[in-house]
């Protein structure tokens, strides 16, 4: 067991993407470099001060790459730790050298565990094991609570990193199962709207077969045809979709659509109330209309348990050229920005909107509330 969990720590990939640097990093860059020229001009029990400071500031810009290159940043700064740490055993130096403003590099181990492959925190983490050996070599004084109260810290830093990392990482496996679920939802839809129409050209082929004996024979083997077709289509439509679906064989029944959002409205009971306007969309496609239904119900769905203090929800679908637009919004308390980050409702309706070819965007209204504008191609496949 311990074998195999060292391997799966070998093998761990890099965090793919790390962020560059941004602006905050050369902020700190700069106020580690600022505090550590202070400190060196004002402490007076400094040993080898301008050597301390010459070190400090060559490797604080090592937390620029901090992400993007851990382990290198960590060799790099714990490595000139070593070696200056070496040089002042061999020089005798007295009492401790450096600089407390060396303490930026506890953001290393962090960043080491963050963003590190597996590969990377075994190295990384030998480096620093290293550098707090030569350390306590270098001040010999050191209590043991001194020591543990070390450990603990680079613990701590690593620790955290490692926490930051795994809840990351299930946050989006979390983000890719919703998008999944859509995808599967959508798949579901479109295998009952075709299946639903191919039935009906059976049923006609079928109805053609029976009338046939009074017609030339050609028009009977050309319904046979037909029949033998669309059978075939609609078994290989139902096999191909149903390593996506959990549930049993597919209804041949329509899917909710547009004419179902009056019966969305009133499942709210009143409460609050919901107000539905449709214009323009008599020539949109099933399954673009599913889509709507879809994004107007888990926007409802929000507002009924986000929302605060909201008496009112409108529903508005309108047709505008090629496109249809729906706007839902309430008449809720003022919304805090992250009303929406809260849960993967959000995801869900933008990737429904994307696979159809649209945009979908949420946020705080004007004045109240919360709206949320999709907007579907009516053509949309």
């Amino acid at each position: 067991m311990p074998s195999r969990a060292a391997r799966a720590l070998w093998a761990t990939p890099r965090v793919p993407n790390p962020p560059g640097p941004m602006w905050r990093d050369w902020l700190l860059v700069g106020g580690f470099a600022v505090t550590a020229v202070l400190e060196a001009v004002f402490r007076d029990d400094a040993e080898w001060r301008v050597a301390s400071l010459a070190v400090t500031l060559a490797v604080v810009p090592t937390l620029l790459i901090r992400r993007t290159r851990p382990l290198e940043a960590i060799a790099l700064a714990f490595g000139t730790v070593i070696v200056f740490n070496l040089v002042a055993i061999l020089g005798g130096a007295d009492e401790v050298v450096g600089l407390n403003a060396t303490a930026f590099v506890l953001l290393l181990p962090y960043a080491l565990l963050r963003w590190g492959s597996g590969r990377d925190v075994v190295a990384g983490t030998a480096v620093v094991a290293v550098a707090a050996v030569v350390g306590i070599a270098q001040d010999p004084s050191a209590t043991a609570g001194e020591l543990v109260g070390g450990f603990v810290v680079l613990s701590l830093a690593e620790s955290l990193g490692l926490v930051v990392r795994l809840a990351t990482s299930a946050q989006h496996r979390a983000r890719h199962d919703v998008r999944v679920r859509e995808r599967e939802q959508l798949a579901r839809e479109l295998h009952d709207t075709v299946a639903h129409h191919v039935s009906a050209i059976v049923v006609r082929a079928q109805a053609g077969r029976v009338v046939g004996a009074t017609r030339p024979e050609a028009a009977t083997e050309a319904l046979e045809v037909i029949e033998g077709e669309a059978t075939r289509t609609l078994a290989e439509l139902r096999t191909l979709v149903s390593a996506l679906r959990e549930d049993a064989d597919a209804e041949l029944t329509p899917m909710q659509g547009l004419g179902d959002l009056e019966r969305l409205a009133a499942a709210t009971g009143g409460a609050p109330r919901v107000e539905v306007t449709v214009t323009g969309v008599d020539d949109v496609r099933p399954t673009v209309g599913a889509a709507i239904y879809r994004i107007a119900q888990e926007s409802i769905t929000n507002v009924v348990r986000h929302a605060r203090h909201a008496t009112a929800v409108e529903v508005r679908v309108a047709g505008e050229g090629d496109v249809v637009r729906l706007t839902v919004r309430d008449d809720g308390d003022p919304a805090p920005p992250d009303r929406g980050t809260s849960g993967y409702g959000v995801i869900g309706m933008t990737e429904r909107a994307a696979l159809l070819g649209g945009t979908l965007e949420a946020g705080p209204g004007p004045e109240r509330g919360w709206t949320v504008s999709a907007v579907l191609p009516r053509e949309a496949g």
